[in-house]
């Protein structure tokens, strides 16, 4: 069972939200809350597998609850909000979102986004996707991010399993493009994921992006 909290102040779509995550047979809801420090908190206490998280809550934004929730390794989080604005977006995803989903994704590909995430997989909105790509393409003519230290610890398998991962792919993807078993894969971004200090392999695929790697 995935073990999910949804986080979402109004709760009319609260409550829908968890109406769609119970109609899941492989998806349970521990718990819910109503504003951004009750999120951080409930995940503290129920420490569940995935956090469902609205950007715009009061007391705590989103944002803000998802660094909180990753930096103590509370909980993956799937970012969900009605605005796609970059701040949001590149907020949400450096704070070490495992994905992020606009709120008119219908309940099919919700309940699917909870899966992948839940299964280590990164998961951005096509929507999203396009005005990420679109950011990054403009950003030649910006100055370089000077490379992490980090980055001289992987060996040269990880590097191009990084580069993948700035490519956006599956790890099916990316096995099929490096000639590699997917649980080889697997490995693979687990261990440069350890190594960068990153939570997520969305954050992995912003700083190869970012790198240009």
């Amino acid at each position: 069972m995935i073990r999910v909290l949804v986080a979402e102040d109004q709760s009319a779509v609260r409550a829908g939200l968890v109406l769609i995550l119970r109609s899941a047979s492989d998806i349970e809801v521990v718990g819910e809350a109503a504003d951004g420090e009750q999120a951080v908190a409930r995940a503290r206490e129920l420490r569940p597998d995935l956090v469902l998280m609205d950007v715009q809550m009061p007391r705590l934004d989103g944002v803000s609850a998802t660094r909180q929730v990753v930096a103590e390794g509370l909980a993956d989080v799937l970012v969900l909000t009605t605005f796609d604005l970059d701040e949001y977006v590149f907020g949400a995803l450096r704070a070490g979102a495992s994905g992020f989903l606009l709120k008119n994704t219908d309940a099919k590909d919700l309940l699917e986004a909870v899966r992948t995430v839940a299964r280590g997989e990164g998961i951005v909105a096509p929507a999203v996707t396009r005005r990420l790509i679109a950011e990054f393409a403009a950003r030649p003519a910006r100055e370089p991010k000077p490379e992490p230290a980090a980055l001289d610890t992987l060996t040269r398998r990880e590097r191009e399993v990084l580069s993948c991962l700035g490519d956006g792919l599956s790890n099916a993807e990316i096995a099929s493009r490096l000639d590699m078993a997917e649980a080889t894969v697997k490995t693979h971004v687990s261990r440069l994921l350890g190594k960068l200090e990153l939570r997520s392999r969305v954050q992995a695929a912003v700083l190869a992006q970012e790198l240009g790697i």
